[in-house]
Formats: structure tokens, sequence, C-alpha cells
């Protein structure tokens, strides 16, 4: 059997190469690819330099050329290891993601401060305003999503787009939902290292049909660390909206969350701080404020680094039900919670415009690592 070229450079479009969100041939990994009769010899040059991968590398093309060109072919893999001089450096590219207009992190220093209620409700109160939402729920140890947007046992299906298998997202509400927790059992606990997260996350940026958005919402885990870095390795962010409590304690850990953002190495534009919780009003005294953890911390905070206010949440017993009962509360009509919501939505909307006329495009960033220390620099 004779054997096409354009048959076998198809089939390795199946084959991701790792950490880049790219195919094999798109990346340039395969050098050379040369047709005997029935013999396939084809030449790649991959980055990593370990046995193992040299090993997968080689299975997988075997296995993709069987499957899809010829079960008997001949095939005959020459690897070349392409590795990087020290310092090493994770080659992620951060390109932009087709279709997609807006990215916004939405960030918090510590857990519990209601950054994920936030970012839900953000995201359907832009759908209500006529925009066009993703959420990628980026929080992998503790993907909440599924569950406030009343999906948890859906699954995204697999899509063909432009010949290429894709994730269709979830949708409801008006928002296009992507989670870690469609893709593990509710009592199943993730323990992955941070290579293994950083992979799944680039699995759901570059391998999801996102479709046109005017705003992809990410919602990142706690605190300042691996996870963020690869976001912000993966795709130029646009802006970051950062969520506190009034509290001391949490105003603390915004206020390094706002610092990350604002390095010289990273430079993502902040958009604001939102203060979560940031009264108590009972429903029989409905003129009362009870300011339990503090009275407008997050706003002097935004003060103090020249940051935005962004607006503020009340602590409302019928945002933390909506929640658990899979609608926003921002859904609701003609409540204070949806007032405070829509303002909060307009504020955001409002500083990625001013954001858009100001300033150039975020470019991603990439990780260098020398001498067992960590630095950021841009791309």
């Amino acid at each position: 059997m004779k054997i096409d070229k354009k048959e076998v450079l198809k089939a390795l479009e199946h084959i991701t190469v790792p950490g880049e969100g790219q195919n094999m041939v798109e990346s340039g990994a395969v050098k050379n690819v040369q047709i005997f009769g029935d013999e396939v010899e084809i030449d790649i040059t991959i980055g990593n330099p370990s046995l193992q991968a040299r090993k997968k590398t080689e299975v997988e093309i075997l296995q993709v050329i069987h499957r899809e060109v010829y079960e008997k072919a001949k095939i005959k893999v020459n690897i070349k290891v392409d590795a990087p001089a020290k310092p090493k450096v994770n080659e992620i590219k951060g390109k932009p993601i087709p279709g997609i207009q807006n990215i916004v992190a939405v960030a918090s220093g510590k857990g519990g401060v209601g950054k994920s209620t936030v970012t839900a409700n953000l995201a359907v109160t832009l759908a209500k305003m006529g925009f066009k939402v993703g959420l990628l729920d980026a929080d992998i140890y503790g993907p909440s999503m599924p569950i406030m947007f009343d999906v948890a046992n859906e699954k995204p299906l697999a899509v063909n787009v432009a010949g290429k298998s894709k994730m269709k997202p979830v949708e409801n509400y008006g928002v296009k939902l992507l989670s870690i927790g469609f893709f593990t059992q509710p009592n199943q606990a993730v323990i992955w290292r941070g290579p293994m997260a950083s992979k799944a996350l680039n699995q759901m940026i570059f391998d999801a049909a996102w479709g046109e958005l005017d705003f992809l919402l990410v919602d990142l885990p706690p605190g300042t660390g691996d996870i963020h870095l690869s976001i912000m390795q993966a795709m130029p962010i646009t802006g970051a909206v950062v969520v506190s409590t009034p509290q001391e304690v949490a105003l603390a850990d915004a206020k390094k969350g706002v610092a990350m953002f604002q390095q010289e190495s990273i430079n993502v534009p902040v958009l604001g701080i939102v203060e979560n919780m940031a009264y108590f009003t009972p429903e029989e005294l409905p003129d009362n404020k009870y300011y339990i953890f503090g009275k407008e911390g997050a706003k002097h905070l935004s003060e103090d680094l020249g940051v935005p206010f962004l607006g503020e949440v009340p602590i409302v017993q019928s945002i933390r039900e909506a929640g658990d009962v899979g609608r926003p509360a921002a859904l609701q009509t003609a409540t204070p919670v949806e007032e405070a919501f829509e303002e909060l939505t307009k504020n955001v909307v409002q500083e990625v415009v001013g954001r858009n006329k100001s300033l150039p495009p975020t470019e991603a960033i990439k990780i260098t690592t020398m001498a067992g220390c960590s630095a950021v620099k841009k791309k």
C-alpha cells in the first residue's frame, strides 16, 4: 500500500505537544516525513530530554499512524532532543484565544471571602446585560462552579471544530462554563502536583470550543501561587478583579494579591477591588446596617493602593441559598442583591473599557527557574 504523506501529517495533528496547547505539526516538532511504500520515517524534535518523554512520544506516533493511516505501516521515529540551555524556561505560549475579546481573572488573597460567588454573579449579570460570557473554573482543588450553576451532573461534549476535536463548554443562564469539577467525582479529592494542574488548565483553555465571547472570567484559586502563574503564562489577561472582606486579616492577603498582579515582571492591570460581606441588614430592620467584619475596609484599601473600588456586596442569606441550589442570586429581579451586582458589573465593564483605551494588550509571562529560585519575566 502507498501511504500518503498528507494523511500522516494529519494524523500527527492528533498529538498535542506537552505544555504548549499546540499539536505536533503546528508546533514545528515534526521536522521531516519520508514515505517509502508502506514504510514511514519521521524526524521529531522535542524539548523534554527524559527517556520517558521520548518513549511516550514514539508510542503515540506509532499508535496514531496505525489507527488513522495504515494499521500495518512500518514506522521509524527519529527523536532529537532540543533541550533549552539553563536557565530552564517553561515554554507555554501565551497567545490570545481566537474569538475572546477580554479575559478577566477574579482572585482573592485568601479563601472564604466569596470569590467564586462574586465570579458567578458577575458572569450572569454580564449575560443579562447582553454580553457573550464564558467562565473558566480554575480553582483546581476546590471547583464550585458546577454546583453554583446547577450543572454538577453535566459533562462537556466533544465537538468538531475545523477538523479538530474540542470540548464544548456546559451552558446555563447564558454563561458557557468549564471546570475540573466536570471530570472528577463529587467525593474525589484532586491531589495533583503543579504541572498536572497546569496541564489540565491548558486543555480547558486551548482545547475548548469557547466560540465568540465578550468576556471570559477566570475564577482563580485563593492565594498567590503556581496556578496563578500558569494562567498568566498561558494567556494574556486583560485585567484582574480582587475580592476581599472588610476584616484586617483578609485585607492583608488581598493586598498581596494586588501586589502579585502589579509586579513589574507580571504587570496585569488591576481593574479594582470588590468588598464582599460588607454589612448585614436584617429583613425585619431594612434600614439598619451592621458591619460585622469591619466597615469599608476594602474601600480604604483600594484608596491606599490607588486602584478602583468596584463596589460592595452585603451579607444576605439569599446569596448563600441561591449558590447552594445552583441559581446565582443576581438572577433575582428587583432586589438589593441584583442592584449590588449590577453596580459592581457596570464598574467592571467601565474599567475594562478604560483599560483597553489607555493600555496596550497584556502580554503573557514566562517562568524562569535558576539555581532553585523562581523569577517571572515578560515574553
